[in-house]
């Protein structure tokens, strides 16, 4: 990747497939970034660039880069894929450009104590993956027709979403009086089945019905 391309890009602001980074000061916080991207739609982690956009640099790019890339073999599983390319800026700095493609072993976590950690990218934002998720991550990479069928659970859903628009894990257990793995489980299948859509979110996702065409 050029400087001319680097800047182009940072000038477009962090977004759904774009992050920056001044430098790699907690490269176990960083790669959080990296794996939200490759769970998501994949993206640039661009490094030695100000939040604003403005390319300022960063010294001894080629320290950054090691830190970060030891990291990513260190703490994330399954073995993320990627490229990176770094650019000088005067002697002393330079940018950085990592790019992720969309995963296809997705998803991809980090290791962190006793529990494994998923993030997905959430317009500007990675947030972690919740249980619902992670598990359609892991089914959608390799999609069947899952069978909808039609009962009693299912009608209290559509019908709470014609009322309210869009509806919690939580609030459609209670509604439809199911224990939460149930629950769970019935949203994440009418995900797979392209019947819902999901939307991750910091506290707490919610889903909505799946717009014809999207």
């Amino acid at each position: 990747m050029t400087l001319q391309e680097i800047k182009t890009l940072a000038a477009k602001g962090e977004g759904l497939t774009l992050e920056f980074k001044k430098k790699i000061a907690f490269p176990e916080k960083v790669v959080r970034e990296l794996v939200a991207l490759a769970n998501t739609a994949g993206g640039t982690l661009l490094v030695g660039v100000d939040d604003d956009g403005t390319v300022s640099g960063q010294r001894f790019i080629e320290e950054e880069v090691f830190v970060l890339e030891k990291a990513i073999k260190d703490l994330i599983s399954p073995l993320l894929e990627y490229q990176v390319s770094s650019v000088k800026l005067s002697e002393k700095k330079g940018v950085a450009a990592f790019l992720i493609p969309q995963s296809k072993v997705r998803p991809h976590y980090i290791q962190e104590k006793q529990r494994k950690q998923a993030f997905v990218r959430v317009a500007d934002r990675s947030v972690q993956a919740s249980r619902e998720v992670w598990e359609i991550l892991k089914r959608g990479r390799d999609p069947k027709d899952t069978v909808f069928t039609y009962g009693k659970k299912e009608e209290i859903l559509m019908k709470s979403l014609e009322e309210m628009g869009k509806i919690t894990m939580k609030e459609y257990a209670r509604l439809a009086k199911l224990p939460y793995f149930l629950a769970s489980k019935t949203l994440v299948r009418l995900v797979l089945a392209n019947v819902l859509q999901i939307h991750p979110q910091e506290s707490e996702d919610y889903f909505t019905l799946k717009e014809v065409g999207a």
